[in-house]
């Protein structure tokens, strides 16, 4: 049939009074966040929290996996993150499905994945110049983003025995050598633990938003190149997946309580200093994340 018989067909069709429909445009993905924040006390009175409903753009979102490792120095910090593994890995597949990009950030690994099209993606990605200077002081083999005393107050909780809540308490080393391989790395997610390379990626997609999931909230989520206090600092709208979340906290150092009440104690913070917290199950649709050990009702 030639084309221009072909472009007669549906005015035919309508004649004979079948009804026509053009082809529908894909619907744009969103994400409907309850973000929790609190007040800051540094710039407002005391308050509870509040929540409030955001619609964010599923295109235009970024989620970063933080330093998901495969072992751990602390044996009760790697059991649980076998634990956020499983609800982490529903949260990955849900978000793109909806259109999220997936950033796999394993601090100090990325050569693991150095022949990867998930690493090469990373690396390059064009340079786009941060508006912030990027940090340039180092921890961990990364450059790190200190605690700001101008914009937050001191953390809530001691960690600094490193936060081992082990009876008998694990001998600090280099225990990683790659994310947990119960996490997928899909062919579109990319890795990267450098805080240049994330910005690259996000500005080359015009990506706004961006979300951290991962360990431990204290530290690595919170200090990191890529993580909370750097994407505030440089523009991002940011958000923290509150149970999809640890800290390294050892109840035995104030101000005591449980492990878990520790963590809660430092997701008060971010919210109160630097970004509002939501449910994995905002983009799941599962119950949230609880860690099994957690005595809590």
């Amino acid at each position: 049939m030639s084309y221009h018989h072909a472009s007669l067909i549906p005015a035919v069709l309508v004649a004979l009074g079948v009804t026509v429909f053009a082809p529908a445009a894909e619907p744009a993905s969103s994400l409907r966040l309850t973000l929790r924040s609190r007040p800051n006390p540094l710039t407002s009175s005391a308050g509870p929290a509040a929540e409030r409903t955001a619609e964010w753009d599923a295109k235009k979102t970024a989620i970063i996996v933080c330093d998901m490792w495969d072992h751990h120095w602390c044996k009760s910090a790697e059991a649980r993150v076998g634990e956020l593994a499983g609800p982490t890995e529903a949260l990955l597949k849900a978000a793109r499905d909806k259109g999220v990009f997936v950033i796999h950030a394993p601090s100090t690994c990325t050569d693991f994945y150095k022949d990867t099209p998930q690493r090469k993606r990373a690396t390059d990605a064009p340079f786009a110049a941060t508006p912030q200077p990027l940090a340039s002081t180092e921890r961990w083999g990364t450059c790190w983003n200190w605690p700001d005393a101008k914009r937050e107050g001191p953390l809530p909780i001691d960690d600094s025995d490193m936060g081992c809540d082990c009876k008998v308490k694990c001998t600090i080393r280099e225990a990683w050598t790659r994310q947990t391989a119960a996490l997928t790395i899909a062919p579109q997610d990319a890795i990267t633990d450098h805080g240049q390379e994330t910005w690259n990626l996000l500005a080359e997609r015009k990506i706004d938003n961006v979300i951290l999931c991962g360990v431990h909230l204290n530290m690595c989520v919170l200090g990191r190149p890529f993580a909370i206090r750097a994407m505030v600092k440089q523009g991002k709208t940011v958000a923290l997946i509150r149970d999809l979340t640890d800290t390294m906290y050892n109840p035995e150092r104030p101000p005591g309580g449980t492990h878990f009440d520790g963590t809660d104690r430092v997701v008060e913070h971010v919210e109160r200093y630097w970004c509002p917290t939501f449910l994995s199950s905002d983009i799941t649709g599962r119950p949230a994340f609880r860690f099994k050990d957690d005595p809590r009702k």
